[in-house]
């Protein structure tokens, strides 16, 4: 049995990319594979220039990963979580002290640091997550459900960070998210995938004319579609 059958998939630099489908459909499969975090069975991925079955050591050098989960020690201040991340990218205490005080200053956190992460708002708790995944200025950046849970003022404030983010490092951003108002907004092409195989790639503007054909269509409607006539077992033409 196979979550994940022969992915093909290019990404660019300073790209973000939409990875949608269905529950089960291979999406958490890919990511754990794509992050080193699960070892692939099987064929090949370059990562920011690193073979991720030959070096995945040097793959995640080059890459930050934010689980949906999160992960925040409770009992650390803001300031103690990215000093610890900084020092596990064997930086010195001095260059994670240094890089801490300006991924806070870059994104909203200066007046958190010295604040226990268990005070934190859900919004606050994904800032500093996402910072945490910076700490080693990766060139990719996967973020996994990145809003989930999220009011709708939190959920404005991290997609203005991620434009930023990409926008001034230029950052590849791999976005996994259930909310396809979230994929419209910020994704530069979006990848449908559906029992471990991509059904549709393009960008949402493409995806809807191409598969929901209303020109008043939304997103949405267009998943609904790729995604109903992939799992009646109709192979899509792409």
């Amino acid at each position: 049995m196979h979550a994940v059958r022969g992915i093909d998939l290019t990404v660019g630099r300073g790209e973000i990319l939409g990875f949608l489908g269905p529950n089960g459909a291979g999406k958490t499969t890919t990511l754990r594979m794509l992050t080193t975090l699960l070892p692939p069975s099987g064929g090949e991925a370059e990562i920011a220039g690193r073979d991720l079955l030959r070096d995945p050591a040097g793959v995640r050098r080059r890459i930050g990963y934010v689980a949906q989960s999160g992960g925040l020690d409770p009992a650390c201040s803001v300031r103690e979580e990215l000093v610890t991340q900084g020092r596990l990218h064997l930086m010195s205490k001095g260059e994670a002290v240094g890089r801490a005080a300006e991924l806070a200053a870059d994104l909203g956190l200066s007046g958190l640091m010295d604040r226990p992460t268990a005070a934190l708002s859900g919004g606050q708790r994904r800032r500093v997550e996402i910072a945490l995944g910076l700490v080693n200025r990766p060139r990719v950046l996967f973020l996994d459900e990145p809003t989930t849970g999220l009011d709708p003022g939190s959920r404005a404030e991290l997609w203005d960070l991620v434009r930023r983010v990409r926008a001034e490092h230029s950052t590849t951003v791999f976005l996994t998210t259930h909310y396809l108002d979230e994929a419209d907004a910020l994704a530069d092409r979006i990848v449908v995938v559906d029992a471990g195989r991509i059904v549709a790639e393009g960008t949402s503007a493409e995806l809807k004319r191409r598969h929901a054909r209303d020109p008043g269509a939304s997103l949405q409607d267009a998943f609904l579609a790729i995604t109903g006539r992939a799992t009646a077992g109709h192979p899509l033409a792409i």
